[in-house]
């Protein structure tokens, strides 16, 4: 089990670092091919978009080729993109190469999210989080390291970076031995019309496993993972922006509110999956949000650079472990449902990744700065909502069942 955390761990590396490369050396690759930002943005969508159809289609694939078959094809195809984008082919051709990247992480962290919820029955929400902490770790390292290559001109050994580590982490799926889960990696689903035998009431069960309320649950946390995934995506792109305008930072400085926000962010994920576990799952998730909405309602009337960055470090503090441990939240309130909730929800989190971040860009060039910080509480203000309704869900789905064993016990 240690080793199939800590290879899941190095996978989130692999996706840490893939999500935020093209970023990290966009200015120079826009340079080298002589286009504008705004074909940059396009490009960073279209990897986006890429992105949301593997985490969709993970589903699929898993049925079909197994989990372990899966997760190799997914590694794969990035390996080949970042290697493709490392021979600088015509422009072109990059926007299919984006799709393929995006589609090789988005399923790679579909597909682990779900065998790490699906095996580890205790302390989920520890390893969750430390494959959380490893993400961020990505993310933080690859400006660096493209920092460095761009200052000695080689920037496109980025990419080559990518590829080295998928590669190892391919051979490491490939070959590693996990024990007793080795079976549940390679087991294949079949296919709805496989012979040709009607599908009984059980399979259909198993395949549709979102029945009744199960479904506004469902519909409950896709909201919530939209929101806060916008939110979180709004506040790495737009904080130093926001910082600029507020305080009349230079963007040297502004820049550095990004680095500390993902600081912090992997220092609470290092602790959230053991705090969550001490004090429940919808306890954290819902003090978390709390926290984050004062936090927010209080970042507009800050008005010195020491006090702007205290709240963004306890940001980073506070929504450290929303994303990991609200997956295992809803995986767990809709038990039976580990095979698909966690795809569900992280494209529900992609889609809120792109649309919030449009919705906030348009804010910064039609309002006052302090009205788009507003923009931001508001959207925390509809997490705690949500929070506070899942948070009252689950605690009368464990009243009526304390209820059953105890009429079980007086019946016996």
């Amino acid at each position: 089990m240690k080793r199939l955390i800590w290879i899941g761990c190095l996978s989130y590396f692999l996706i840490g670092l893939a999500h935020v490369v093209l970023g990290s050396v966009l200015p120079v690759l826009l340079e080298h091919y002589g286009r504008e930002y705004s074909q940059g943005g396009t490009l960073i969508f279209t990897q986006f978009a890429g992105f949301l159809a593997g985490v969709l289609a993970s589903p699929l694939l898993n049925r079909r080729f197994g989990k372990r078959g899966g997760l190799l094809i997914a590694i794969s195809l990035l390996c080949a993109a970042e290697l493709a984008y490392l021979l600088l082919p015509p422009w072109g051709w990059l926007y299919p190469i984006a799709v393929c990247a995006g589609f090789g992480f988005g399923m790679i962290e579909a597909v682990i999210g779900t065998i790490i919820i699906a095996a580890i029955k205790e302390k989920t929400a520890v390893a969750m989080s430390r494959l959380e902490v490893l993400f961020g770790v990505g993310a933080m390292v690859m400006p660096l390291i493209a920092s460095g290559f761009i200052s000695q001109g080689w920037w496109r050994f980025s990419f080559l970076v990518i590829s080295l580590f998928a590669l190892a982490t391919l051979l490491l799926w490939a070959k590693s031995s996990f024990g007793e889960i080795d079976a549940e990696l390679r087991a294949k689903k079949p296919a709805a019309n496989d012979g040709g035998a009607d599908i009984s009431a059980a399979a259909r069960q198993k395949r549709f496993p979102y029945q009744g309320k199960s479904w506004g649950v469902l519909a409950l946390f896709m909201v919530f993972f939209f929101l806060y995934v916008g939110t979180e995506m709004s506040l790495a792109n737009f904080m130093p922006a926001i910082l600029i305008e507020k305080i009349g930072m230079k963007e040297a400085g502004a820049a550095l509110s990004v680095t500390c926000f993902w600081v912090a962010m992997s220092i609470g994920r290092i602790f959230a999956g053991t705090v969550a576990e001490r004090i429940h799952y919808r306890v954290y998730v819902l003090f978390s949000c709390a926290a984050t909405l004062i936090l927010l309602a209080v970042f507009p009337f800050t008005a010195a650079i020491w006090s702007a960055f205290a709240v963004i470090l306890l940001l980073g503090l506070f929504m450290s472990g929303i994303f990991s441990i609200a997956l295992v939240f809803a995986s767990k309130l809709l038990e039976g449902t580990e095979e698909s909730t966690p795809s569900i929800l992280i494209a529900s989190g992609g889609v809120g990744g792109a649309v919030l971040p449009l919705v906030i860009g348009w804010c910064m060039d039609h309002l006052q700065v302090n009205q788009t910080a507003w923009m931001l509480a508001l959207f925390t203000l509809f997490m705690v909502v949500l929070s506070f309704a899942a948070f009252r869900l689950q605690r009368r789905q464990l009243q009526a069942a304390r209820l059953q064993d105890t009429a079980k016990a007086c019946n016996n």
